[in-house]
């Protein structure tokens, strides 16, 4: 589409008028006419056309030093300046032609965008698939008091549309907008957010509780990023950054040779290789602080008319809600660490995706289980009952692992004795290979274990990453059956319950068990309405 006009089929009456308290709070020519007097619906706050040129300025790094570095062989340095200068004003001048070609409309049955400048793109979202609304402020919309608000339906990866960037008050009224009809309502009457500034949270962190969730979340990712940026502009040093020899002489002329250091005794190593192991412990601690307290300061965790509504980021903050009525799993988890101070954390699966690393809604993620249970409760979740028996596979299922990999080993040892003359002595370590990894496939099996009750699936698996994944049965839509070959020989098959947003997955049962189970199942999903479900409020 070329036109710069509203196409007839996104053109809809309700967009000549304000709905649901539609005032433009902080949105520039919102009320913009195409001559004929017809809306052509809602610009984006042009505060935010400097927020996202200035955050874009990462973008540009290469650009200005290809132009910078480009133009260093003329006599007249302000050429640099001026290449520089164009790369930065074309940016902004494009920037702002995109900003003055969007537009968004808020009709009575979906959210409709326009973009693009020489191509127009026409984007219409139905309410009724629209799985999440949130809101997210980074450190410059902050201080602009501006956010972006994220659309999302479950259909892919991220949110499915964004409007970068209006105002909070902006914000908040399109999230209500979209709540109220979605629910069905002619009015937008939801709850104000500010209405629930004064009520308790269900659960939320102080600086105490960050802190010490971030004690737990060792990382060392700094190291891969300055890899990453050591590799991308090494071309800028004097001396190739990866050149051992360089670092060797280097310290020859600081008096360090490396016959100094293999003469040093055994008691100097040792003491050498804790403190360069300490060091390292104390980075990853150093690293898993800040990045959790960036990311989790001020965690607060609301039940509200509409479902969870979450807060949460120190610089980035974030602001999303989840309607308990979308909750179609519930995943506990925990670690062998955390679990010995009773720390868990709590998830909830639906369609739409938290983050780009969490695909699950994070409503508790450093808690108790006396804390997460109530939580939980409040998605029409429980906890399995003290007389549930959960139910261990056959070690056998696990042991296939093993037994295809030492078979892969034996063949690959075969091929090293034939064609590289390699002694029977050699090739044979590579079977231990398959020996190192024998505990971990007998640790799995006995940590797994599944069980039902009256409305719930239950399914326990992991012995590091330790979780407990809850399913009411009348969230699941699909339910299959799975025999392998070697399966098949033993009896056993595998239940795959589809569920909005995940799977859940009970392995290693007798068949005739797996056909129980999906009966019985079965008969609680038919009887009920799963649209009906996921209409109520």
């Amino acid at each position: 589409m070329t036109a710069s006009h509203v196409p007839p089929e996104f053109a809809s009456s309700e967009d000549e008028r304000p709905v649901a308290g539609a005032q433009s709070h902080g949105v520039s020519s919102s009320h913009d006419t195409n001559g004929s007097g017809h809306v052509e619906g809602h610009r984006l706050d042009i505060k935010g056309l400097f927020v996202g040129f200035v955050t874009g300025l990462p973008q540009l790094v290469f650009p200005i030093f290809a132009a910078f570095f480009g133009t260093r062989g003329t006599d007249n340095p302000l050429i640099q300046l001026i290449a520089v200068g164009a790369i930065l004003f074309f940016s902004f001048f494009f920037r702002w032609i995109g900003w003055l070609r969007f537009r968004y409309h808020v009709g009575e049955h979906d959210v409709r965008i326009e973009s693009g400048v020489l191509s127009r793109n026409a984007r219409s979202i139905p309410y009724e698939r629209i799985q999440d609304v949130s809101i997210e402020q980074k450190p410059l919309a902050r201080i602009m008091g501006l956010g972006e608000v994220k659309f999302e339906t479950g259909g892919g990866e991220g949110e499915d549309a964004k409007l970068s960037f209006v105002s909070l008050e902006e914000a908040d009224r399109l999230r209500e907008v979209v709540r109220a009809r979605k629910a069905g309502w002619v009015e937008a009457e939801a709850i104000d957010g500010n209405d629930q500034a004064d009520m308790p949270p269900i659960f939320a962190m102080d600086g105490n509780r960050v802190f010490t969730f971030g004690l737990y979340s060792f990382s060392l990712v700094i190291f891969a990023i300055l890899g990453g940026i050591a590799q991308q502009f090494d071309f800028l040093l004097p001396y190739d950054l990866w050149d051992i020899s360089h670092w060797i002489g280097l310290a020859e002329k600081r008096g360090v040779s490396v016959d100094d250091l293999n003469g040093i005794g055994w008691t100097a190593r040792l003491i050498l290789a804790a403190g360069a192991l300490g060091s390292l412990i104390f980075i990853g601690l150093l690293t898993g602080v800040i990045r959790t307290m960036l990311r989790e300061h001020g965690f607060r965790l609301d039940r509200t008319a509409k479902g969870f509504r979450r807060r949460r980021g120190l610089l980035t903050l974030t602001d999303a809600v989840m309607p308990s009525h979308r909750v179609q799993a519930a995943v506990i988890q925990t670690g062998p660490i955390r679990k010995r101070r009773g720390w868990h954390a709590l998830k909830f699966v639906s369609l739409a995706q938290d983050s780009k690393e969490e695909s699950n809604f994070v409503a508790a993620p450093f808690a108790t289980l006396a804390e997460i249970w109530p939580i939980a409760n409040a998605a029409a979740i429980g906890a399995p009952d003290s007389s549930i028996r959960f139910r261990k596979g056959r070690l056998i299922w696990w042991l296939n692992g093993f037994f295809a990999l030492v078979a892969a080993m034996i063949v690959a040892m075969i091929a090293t004795m034939v064609f590289a003359d390699a002694p029977l002595s050699m090739a044979s370590r590579m079977l231990f290979v398959p020996l190192l990894l024998l505990p971990i496939w007998w640790l799995e099996w006995r940590c797994y274990g599944d069980a039902t009750d009256a409305s719930q699936l239950y399914v326990r698996n992991g012995w590091w990453r330790q979780s407990l994944i809850i399913a009411p049965q009348i969230k699941v839509q699909t339910i299959e059956i799975a025999q392998g070959p070697i399966a098949r020989m033993l009896g056993l098959a595998s239940l795959h319950f589809g569920i909005a947003g995940g799977r859940l997955e009970m392995v290693a049962l007798p068949l005739e068990t797996a056909r129980k189970i999906r009966n019985a199942v079965m008969e609680k999903v038919v009887a009920v309405d799963y649209s009906a479900i996921n209409r109520s409020p």
